[in-house]
């Protein structure tokens, strides 16, 4: 007996790509997660739908035609195709990684894993409570680019340091007198970013080279997802 479709919801162990090109990037990317594909009865037989139909075929991935789906995952009425895809526990490969602590907005989330992979970081450490990495809203914001990078949760920063003692770290925090331009990368590194309200707690200066990103005084911060970006460009063209 097929499962019962229902709104994402953290227990599931399957999530949703909402949208064509999220769903091509998972069938592309991560094929042998996907499911199925839900597909909406007033989608248009595009070039694009077709390559995405003909990745279903060679993935053996069915098709389902209809729109009962899209009522109960997408109701807006913007979307005609989904993907369902399993769950899968990734580990982070030695090297460089982007670590974010408590992150709590999927909007945010999702950009920084799309910028991660614009910039080549493949791996991402979240250390808990976070926001759902499954979240559609993250594959959403990411788009697709979540299907590209190897993510793994940490209960505590402890946890993630004792795996990979070897790496430099490097935590991006306000108190900070060292300036981004002057900081020279050694990989493999991480870079470490903390929680959009309250950033990295103070104790990480004991640990980890603390670095600011220099900006006017008519603002007190950067928001998340911009200084990751100007972090990940920095780190790549500053690295020896």
């Amino acid at each position: 007996m097929a499962e019962k479709l229902r709104k994402y919801k953290h227990d599931l162990d399957h999530s949703y790509a909402l949208g064509a090109a999220l769903t091509y990037e998972l069938l592309r990317k991560a094929p042998q997660t996907a499911r199925r594909v839900y597909l909406h009865t007033a989608a248009e037989r595009t070039e694009g739908l077709l390559r995405l139909l003909a990745l279903c075929e060679k993935a053996g991935v069915p098709v389902e035609t209809g729109d009962k789906a899209f009522h109960i995952l997408s109701p807006k009425g913007n979307c005609f195709v989904i993907g369902e895809f399993a769950k899968e526990e990734k580990r982070l490969l030695p090297g460089s990684h982007i670590v974010l602590v408590n992150p709590s907005d999927a909007g945010n989330l999702g950009t920084i894993l799309r910028t991660a992979v614009g910039f080549g970081f493949l791996d991402l450490a979240v250390v808990r409570p976070a926001v759902d990495f499954y979240d559609p809203r993250v594959i959403r914001a990411s788009m697709g680019a979540a299907f590209h990078v190897r993510a793994e949760y940490f209960d505590s920063i402890e946890d993630y340091l004792s795996r990979f003692p070897e790496n430099r770290r490097y935590a991006f925090m306000l108190q900070s007198s060292v300036p981004l331009g002057t900081v020279r990368f050694e990989a493999p590194f991480s870079l470490l970013f903390g929680n959009e309200a309250t950033g990295l707690p103070d104790r990480f200066a004991s640990f980890c080279e603390t670095v600011v990103i220099p900006h006017s005084r008519d603002i007190d911060s950067l928001n998340l997802p911009i200084a990751a970006s100007i972090a990940m460009y920095a780190a790549r063209a500053l690295a020896p």
